[in-house]
């Protein structure tokens, strides 16, 4: 699909509008939950991703966010929302539709995160940050995720549908750069309270199914808007990045022991 018939589709049923760097997502009676800054679970009939600019220190987050989005001219009615922080221009942020979900992506890999399975081989074995709070901060990069779904879930299933999610955009990157994530990724999923009643949210359910459509091909168009006219493109390691992470250090893996009599004072059944 290119970008006219992108621009040409009926209003899905999470829609979006864009306007001063801020990406609002919306859908009155949607409960949310985010692992964004001042993340978990609200009610609210907006989301947002708001785009900040390069060199970007501001520290008092609930004052800017509402101040960008107030600027944005969005009237908020709701005093707790989800809001995310994105490097990336909110011009290329995409959505995907399918069955019950809608997902945004703003995806940009300046600052990525690599996570390779024989560490003690890698090349990609520094990390690239300019700072201790480097890998917090938004840069040029960052893939944030907005995912609503028309059902109502179950609460598990809603948290649930944040790994689905993840593991989505994981795979796409994966495959398109590299990469796994950034150092700054984040998502927000949503759903509706008065939709039909789902118990789950896995990856072999509707819900799960589309949700993993709609990132891979969100997530997918976004980088391609993202570096169609950019000079800089996607680094081919994390020394070649602005910032980023590898992660080269080894845990000490064992196995869990036995239950014995010794310290244990679950009661058992005679």
């Amino acid at each position: 699909m290119d970008e006219a018939d992108t621009d040409s589709v009926d209003e899905p049923a999470y829609a979006a509008v864009r306007r001063d760097g801020v990406l609002c997502v919306r859908r009155s009676g949607t409960e949310w939950l985010s692992t964004g800054w001042d993340g978990g679970r609200c009610q609210a009939d907006r989301a947002y991703n708001i785009s900040v600019p390069e060199e970007w220190a501001r520290t008092d987050l609930e004052a800017y966010t509402s101040e960008r989005i107030g600027r944005a001219g969005f009237n908020e009615a709701d005093s707790k929302r989800p809001v995310l922080l994105t490097g990336v221009d909110i011009a290329d942020a995409r959505g995907a539709r399918c069955g019950s979900v809608t997902a945004y992506a703003t995806a940009g890999i300046s600052n990525p995160a690599a996570l390779p399975m024989n560490p003690d081989k890698s090349d990609q074995s520094g990390s690239n940050s300019s700072g201790d709070d480097a890998p917090t901060r938004p840069g040029t990069g960052t893939v944030n995720l907005i995912v609503g779904t028309t059902r109502a879930l179950a609460s598990g299933a809603l948290a649930n549908l944040i790994a689905v999610a993840a593991e989505a955009k994981a795979a796409t990157l994966l495959a398109e750069t590299g990469f796994p994530g950034t150092t700054t990724d984040a998502i927000v999923v949503g759903h509706d309270l008065e939709g039909e009643s789902v118990p789950f949210s896995g990856t072999g359910t509707e819900v799960g199914g589309a949700t993993r459509a709609c990132v891979r091909e969100a997530v997918r168009a976004s980088l391609q808007a993202h570096y169609a006219e950019r000079t800089e493109q996607v680094p081919a390691s994390v020394d070649e990045a602005t910032h980023g992470v590898s992660t080269t250090e080894r845990a000490t893996v064992f196995r869990p022991g036995d239950a014995t009599t010794d310290g244990d004072n679950e009661q058992r059944p005679s």
